[in-house]
C-alpha cells in the first residue's frame, strides 16, 4: 500500500492547494479577498466580501477538495490504517501552504471538515458543525471557538469512536489550524454581544 499512499498523499496535497475561494473572489466578485477581514484566502472572507452565493460555492469546493481524494483512497483503494493518515492530512496542509499562493494559504477549516466527511461520512461533520456553530454564537474570538470545537471533537472520538488514525488526524489537523489562528490567542477572550447584554445588562435610568 506504500505506492497508493504516496500517490494519494501527493494528489491530496495538490487538491488542497487549489485556492477556490481566492479565485472565485477574483472572478465572480472582482475582489482580492486577502484584502478583506483578516486577509485569509478562504471561505469566510468570500462571505465577508459580499457574496453569499459565491461564499456557499467556495465552502462547497473547499469541503470537496478535502473529501474527494481521501474518499477515493479509502473506499476505492482500501487505504484504512496508518497509511490513510498522510493522505488525510495532505489536503489540509495543501490548503494551508498552497504553492499557488507562494506557499501561504488559508486556515483550512472547511478542508478539514471535508476530510472528516471522507473518513466518518456524517458522524464527525455533524459533531464539529454543530459544536462550531454553538461556540461561534457564544464566543467572539474565532481561535478560541476553533480550539473548543477541536477539543470537543477529540473527546467525542475518544469516547465513541477511538479509531487511532482519526485521533491522530484530529490532533495534527487541529494543531495546524490553531497555529493558523495564532493571532487570535493574543487577544482577550470575548463573548458575543448578546451574551454580554444578558450577563451584564446596562443600568436603566429611573
Amino acid at each position: 500500500m506504500i505506492v497508493p499512499m504516496l500517490v494519494f498523499t501527493a494528489l491530496g496535497f495538490f487538491s488542497g492547494s487549489l485556492m477556490f475561494s481566492y479565485w472565485l473572489g477574483k472572478r465572480m466578485l472582482g475582489k482580492d479577498i486577502t484584502t478583506v477581514g483578516d486577509g485569509n484566502p478562504g471561505t469566510f472572507n468570500v462571505f465577508k466580501a459580499g457574496g453569499k452565493a459565491v461564499g456557499a460555492l467556495a465552502f462547497l469546493l473547499d469541503v470537496l477538495k478535502g473529501t474527494i481524494p481521501v474518499a477515493i483512497a479509502r473506499y476505492g483503494f482500501g487505504l484504512y490504517g496508518w497509511e490513510l493518515l498522510p493522505v488525510a492530512l495532505a489536503p489540509v496542509f495543501g490548503h494551508a501552504f498552497s504553492p499557488f499562493m507562494g506557499w501561504r494559504g488559508g486556515k483550512a477549516v472547511a478542508v478539514a471538515f471535508g476530510v472528516y466527511m471522507a473518513i466518518t461520512l456524517w458522524e464527525m461533520p455533524v459533531i464539529t458543525g454543530l459544536t462550531l456553530g454553538l461556540y461561534y454564537t457564544v464566543i467572539g474570538n474565532s481561535g478560541v471557538a476553533i480550539l473548543m470545537t477541536s477539543l470537543t471533537a477529540l473527546v467525542y472520538i475518544l469516547l465513541f469512536d477511538a479509531y487511532p488514525v482519526l485521533i491522530a488526524y484530529n490532533i495534527a489537523s487541529s494543531a495546524l489550524i490553531l497555529w493558523k489562528y495564532r493571532a487570535d490567542f493574543r487577544e482577550p477572550l470575548a463573548l458575543r454581544g448578546w451574551i454580554r447584554r444578558r450577563l451584564w445588562p446596562s443600568k436603566q435610568s429611573v
